[in-house]
């Protein structure tokens, strides 16, 4: 047991070195591709906008269409696995160690985030596979081989592998221990809350897309009122903090009163958590809006782009301006969800149980729609490796690390998903820079037309007719 222990430390410090050192250079990749995609498509996420807002809606929705889910429904899919833990711990990270300034930071990379979600959503949708029965599959796997030749396709299974590794860590065992550790501060024991979520996980992903995009559509949409209403409560009940707050946020995102190593540190905080809370030019959402129901891959694009604006702009930002308000980030040592939750608590002061309620439940709906929507990137992705024959087993497997995940000691395993995430990233970058030229050329084509509602097309049949 003793060796057991000593091969357990090892590898907890290897992998966390690991991690430690790949995330920075990736930063910096990640940026750079983001201001490529933003310049060649004419900053496409300002101009195009209004669009997305309009796709979302509904207005574009045509039910003859080839795919599994609408384009609300493949946005709250996607929406499902990055509105997560980051989202209420990661952003506290940030500001503990950043210091409200990288909050700022947090909306740049979400400004690029956005082309970077239309550029890879294009392309997955485009490059993706009907199969016999009308269902769809898609992402970075399919583009590159597709887009960029056979000779790419040893790139294409680098990124199937990683992003099932991937999908058993950081989209499963790690969000089933963080839902343990909230609830067993109620004296639930591990293995119960392991066996309870997974069950409820298995529920929903036997039923593949369909069912996780339903269940998606209607979870997301309840559980962002949820958090961001309660965080924008406890904001508006403190008029005298508004200013104060943005004004903190913005002096210090440029601040170099600790100095031009300071300056760099906060950067660097803002600019990770932002990355890695709306995983933009990651490669993993483009899986699930390559399953929308449309012709056109450039709309799905479109919806695309709202991720990281719902992600970042909207749940992050009232995340950070909760804390920042209430004051807790200097009066606590607190992080991570913690100081989240003290914020929460704080902005609740007349009732402060409500606000360790309202986090609590946004833990657990947070972390389990991440499972749910990492559990259909993972059966793609293996999908792609091995056939369809390969699903069931993987769904199989992946409820049973849900209950592994949630009664077993997973530093290692946070940093091994960590890992296999940022490896995600190469592979899918590569694909979306060699394949930009022909992604403007979609894009300019589509915005080059008339586009017409599903009404006015069955008004314009029905007149031929």
């Amino acid at each position: 047991m003793e060796t057991l222990g000593t091969i357990g430390t090892v590898l907890d410090s290897a992998t966390a070195t690991f991690s430690g050192w790949i995330s920075v250079p990736l930063v910096f990749i990640l940026l750079g591709t983001g201001l490529f995609i933003s310049f060649r498509l004419r900053w496409i996420q300002l101009v195009r906008l209004k669009h997305s807002f309009q796709v979302v809606g509904g207005k574009y929705d045509n039910p003859d269409d080839e795919g599994d889910v609408t384009h609300f429904q493949a946005l709250s899919a996607a929406l499902s696995a990055t509105i997560g833990i980051g989202n209420i711990a990661g952003v506290a990270l940030a500001l503990r160690l950043g210091g409200p300034g990288a909050l700022f930071w947090m909306w740049m990379t979400a400004l690029l985030g956005m082309s970077l979600k239309f550029a890879e959503s294009t392309l997955a949708h485009s490059y993706r596979t009907i199969h016999k029965d009308g269902s769809a599959s898609g992402g970075p796997m399919y583009y590159i081989e597709r887009g960029l030749g056979p000779k790419w396709k040893p790139l294409a299974i680098f990124f199937a592998v990683s992003a099932v590794i991937c999908s058993f860590c950081t989209g499963n065992m790690n969000q089933a221990n963080t839902i343990a550790q909230t609830v067993g501060t109620y004296g639930w024991p591990n293995w119960l809350t392991g066996m309870i979520i997974a069950v409820l996980v298995g529920l929903v992903i036997i039923g593949g897309i369909k069912r996780i995009a339903r269940v998606a559509s209607r979870l997301v949409p309840g559980m962002a009122l949820l958090y961001v209403g309660s965080a924008m409560f406890i904001f508006l009940s403190r008029p005298e903090a508004i200013l104060p707050s943005f004004a903190t946020i913005f002096t210090e995102a440029f601040s170099l009163k600790a100095g031009w190593g300071g300056l760099i540190t906060v950067i660097m905080w803002g600019v990770r958590r932002g990355l890695y809370s709306n995983e933009a030019g990651q490669g993993s959402a483009p899986i699930a809006h390559a399953a929308a129901r449309t012709k056109e891959s450039v709309r799905e694009g479109a919806v695309a782009m709202m991720g990281p604006f719902i992600d970042t702009l909207v749940v992050c930002t009232m995340t950070g301006i909760a804390i920042i308000s209430t004051g807790v980030l200097e009066s606590t040592d607190l992080t991570g969800a913690a100081l989240t939750r003290e914020a929460f608590r704080t902005g609740f002061a007349f009732a402060p149980h409500i606000g360790s309620i309202i986090i609590n439940a946004s833990v657990f709906l947070f972390a389990y729609t991440t499972m749910v929507a990492w559990s259909y990137y993972g059966d793609r992705s293996i999908e792609y490796l091995l056939g369809s024959q390969a699903i069931r087993p993987y769904r199989w497997t992946y409820v049973a690390f849900t209950f592994l995940g949630a009664v077993l000691p997973l530093s290692f395993v946070w940093n091994f998903g960590d890992i296999a995430l940022s490896l995600m990233t190469i592979p899918n970058l590569i694909g979306v820079i060699f394949l930009s030229g022909t992604l403007k050329v979609m894009t300019d084509e589509y915005f080059s037309r008339k586009h017409l509602t599903y009404a006015e097309q069955l008004r314009q049949q029905n007149l031929s007719d």
